[in-house]
């Protein structure tokens, strides 16, 4: 049988879950000429978006640790095409890509379609402004590698500036709001205040970081409100020891250059604005050729992750609203369901291959963690399905810790990804603890 002639599996989206089922469709069908499988993305590589926040506070180097997609395809069985998705026709059965241009705006690949037999959607989330006056212009974001190394930049040159200038901080110089007090704008917060403190001790001592004022505001009346409250308040305890401020019951209704507006009438000047405060998938999905969508975009898909239109068509991920029955609601935009929707669709991709009928997705609550970096890291193991259980400390971080592991197995498989630990170890030995370029 040729590659043409192939049942062609395209996944769109190399996130934490599309890299995952490429690479085990690629390991199963695509190594037993079984099927063809494609993964299409916008970037050239991949780093997992919970790190993100480390990458825009300088505590990971995304170059280090960056995962190539053209590596990963040639080790693992299957094709990658560089570009964005940004159209459907399912009458033919092709995904619209757009054409890539580089940094000068030359275009380096023109526009191209791709016809798929089978079609599976898993192009993430980004951030929801609400369409709050002010956001776009004057906030950073952190929906992708690129957004949060020009937070790192933007974070460096301020305080490199402010170390060399004879006048005294201006109010709000170096400060940080965050508006959105979920897992992101948590984790960000304490490493930004961890940062502080080492930009010192790499020379940068002419600041004093207890100067430097990091806020969260949130809507909500507590912090993490997707969470148990036991967990929302150990976390507001441990931030309230680090001396970083949480406002909540506060809405933000207008941002300015310098300047966070809140509903109550409060100001909150800063130098850098982060916007952390919902999520959407993204625009070009609204509706797609047909395709039922929800009011954040989301494509909505029946138990088994089929889109309700089209029984080619699969979604997966932040990108899809999937049903979970046990709680009344859609199950949550989290790593930890990307993956085990990862897992499910290598089984259905292999079954519907066979005329078999599809299983349904079931999704598992194991629990929630929040890492205050080196200062704490709190959660709830087990989820809400089956009780569940505090946990703080050293045993949290651990159980923090394995979940980026756990992605590394599935891209790697173990022996790779005990190697990859041990170089992690010895370049944490020779390099600084922060990003300083």
């Amino acid at each position: 049988m040729t590659q043409d002639s192939l049942h062609h599996i395209i996944v769109v989206g190399g996130g934490a879950g599309g890299l995952e089922l490429a690479t085990r469709l690629g390991k199963t069908l695509g190594k037993k000429k079984k099927a063809q499988i494609t993964l299409i993305d916008a970037n050239r590589t991949h780093i997992w978006k919970p790190l993100l926040h480390e990458v825009a506070a300088g505590t990971f180097d995304a170059y280090e640790n960056q995962i190539e997609y053209m590596a990963q395809a040639k080790q693992n069985h299957f094709h990658f095409r560089l570009g964005k998705m940004n159209g459907l026709n399912r009458e033919t059965r092709t995904v619209i890509v757009a054409s890539t241009h580089n940094s000068k705006g030359e275009e380096i690949i023109p526009e191209r379609q791709f016809t798929y037999d089978t079609l599976i959607i898993a192009v993430g989330s980004v951030s929801n402004d609400f369409a709050i006056e002010g956001v776009k212009e004057h906030c950073m974001f952190l929906d992708t590698n690129q957004e949060a190394e020009s937070f790192q930049n933007k974070l460096l040159e301020a305080y490199i500036r402010a170390n060399s200038q004879n006048a005294p901080l201006k109010p709000g110089q170096l400060d940080v709001v965050i508006a959105g007090a979920g897992a992101t704008g948590i984790e960000l917060s304490a490493q930004l205040h961890k940062v502080s403190r080492l930009f010192t001790t790499y020379g940068l001592d002419q600041i004093n970081p207890s100067d430097i004022n990091i806020s969260i505001v949130e809507a909500a009346d507590r912090i993490l409100p997707g969470l148990p409250p036991k967990l929302s308040q150990a976390t507001e305890d441990q931030l309230s020891k680090l001396n970083i401020s949480v406002l909540k019951n506060e809405r933000v209704i207008k941002v300015t250059k310098t300047e966070l507006f809140t509903d109550t009438g409060r100001i909150i000047p800063a130098c850098i604005k982060v916007w952390a405060a919902g999520i959407k998938a993204p625009s070009f999905l609204k509706n797609i050729d047909g395709l039922e969508t929800n009011h954040i975009n989301q494509l909505v898909v029946k138990q088994n992750l089929q889109t309700t239109v089209d029984e080619n068509i699969f979604s997966m991920g932040d990108c899809a609203a999937c049903p979970w029955p046990e709680m009344d609601k859609n199950v949550p935009p989290r790593a930890q369901s990307a993956h085990q929707q990862a897992a499910l669709l290598v089984k259905t991709m292999k079954r519907r291959l066979a005329g078999k009928t599809l299983p349904d997705f079931k999704y598992y609550d194991y629990g929630s963690l929040v890492s205050l970096g080196k200062y704490s890291t709190v959660g709830n193991l087990m989820g809400n399905l089956t009780g569940s259980v505090m946990v703080e400390g050293f045993m949290a971080r651990m159980v923090y810790l394995s979940l980026y592991k756990l992605h590394q197995f599935a891209l790697f498989g173990f022996y790779r990804t005990m190697f990859l630990s041990i170089a992690h170890l010895f370049r944490a030995s020779v390099h600084p603890e922060i990003k300083l370029h």
